[in-house]
């Protein structure tokens, strides 16, 4: 009998090794990983609110601060707008002579007529409206939109609109002025009449925006104050003049302010108010405010030093102007 040497079957894999998971992270690369995006995170939310708020700051430096700093230091020299790089130091020689100007005190007294014959009017309007407002009325949402319709119109397109009313020949004013009697206004070329009107186009234009700050402030007032002033007896007016005024008082110091701040820098009304477009303020220079003298000094006259030294004494006037409102509003906050 032989005997024959076989190999041995191959064992069959009857399955596959189960699949290893993946390595367990080393605990010491984990931990700073961890530390690395706190660290990240603590940057993240300690200097993301400077680079939100950075833009307004770049362009503050870039349209508000430069163009002040650089016409401070153009209203010590002799420049001129065709060579603005060309600078001849003068000291405080623009200053002294702006103020031996005669056209610059005529431009600060129209600056200042105008401003009292458009702010006062305009104020006190935007008062009676937001009062009336502040009452129930049907479609009060629609009245309160279309207060703010003059305000979003275009400088130009309302002066515009303004001078074929106030027209000495054809003008609507001098036609209705006709019907009562009244012989024709040479509205743009006398000095009082040139200058009411161009008050008409600020009041028009600023009451409505007045009014509805006025509003926000009249709904703010507690109820239970005027439900007090009824029960004393207080009728509507009455309680008017004891409860919303005194409760207003800062917002219309607030609104006096900006219009006194806007007035003083009052240009695009009495620009395109004027019939040759120029920056005169009329052949007489009778409408003339300090915003067109700067503009006629700098741009026509082409003498930079000279307006940039209107410049500053017109900043210096709203410094003023924000020193005595802020002592105003101490005291009315010492005195309630």
């Amino acid at each position: 009998m032989s005997r024959h040497d076989t190999a041995a079957p191959p064992v069959q894999d009857r399955g596959a090794a189960p699949a290893r998971g993946p390595a367990a992270p080393d605990a010491p690369t984990e931990e700073k990983r961890r530390s690395r995006l706190s660290r990240r995170w603590q940057r993240d939310m300690r200097w993301s609110p400077y680079a939100f708020v950075s833009p307004f700051f770049l362009l503050f430096a870039a349209f508000g601060l430069f163009p002040l700093i650089y016409t401070g230091w153009a209203s010590l020299h002799t420049v001129e707008l065709t060579a603005p790089t060309d600078m001849q130091w003068a000291g405080l020689h623009n200053y002294t002579r702006i103020f031996d100007d005669d056209f610059f005190w005529n431009a600060a007294k129209n600056t200042l007529t105008i401003g009292i014959i458009s702010t006062v009017p305009q104020l006190l309007m935007a008062m009676g409206l937001a009062h009336l407002l502040n009452y129930k009325l049907r479609g009060s949402t629609f009245f309160r939109v279309a207060m703010l319709a003059p305000y979003a119109t275009s400088i130009a397109a309302a002066s515009l609109v303004f001078v074929l009313l106030f027209g000495r020949d054809y003008g609507v004013i001098n036609w209705a002025l006709h019907f009562v009697g009244i012989d024709k206004i040479d509205w743009q070329n006398d000095k009082w009449s040139s200058q009411i009107a161009v008050s008409s186009v600020v009041i028009w234009r600023w009451t409505g925006y007045n009014a509805l700050i006025y509003l926000a402030a009249m709904q703010a007032i507690p109820q239970d104050l005027y439900e007090s002033a009824a029960l004393d007896g207080a009728n509507r007016w009455q309680q008017f003049f004891h409860v919303t005024l005194p409760q207003l008082r800062p917002t219309i110091l607030f609104t006096a302010v900006v219009s006194t701040i806007g007035a003083s820098q009052l240009f695009g009304e009495p620009l395109m108010f004027d019939s040759i477009k120029g920056a005169s303020g009329g052949a007489n220079h009778q409408f003339q405010t300090l915003g067109l003298y700067l503009y006629e000094q700098g741009w026509i006259n082409q003498h930079l030093g000279r307006a940039s030294a209107i410049a500053w004494t017109m900043f210096l006037i709203l410094i003023v102007i924000g020193v005595v409102n802020y002592v105003i509003s101490r005291r009315l906050r010492a005195s309630s």
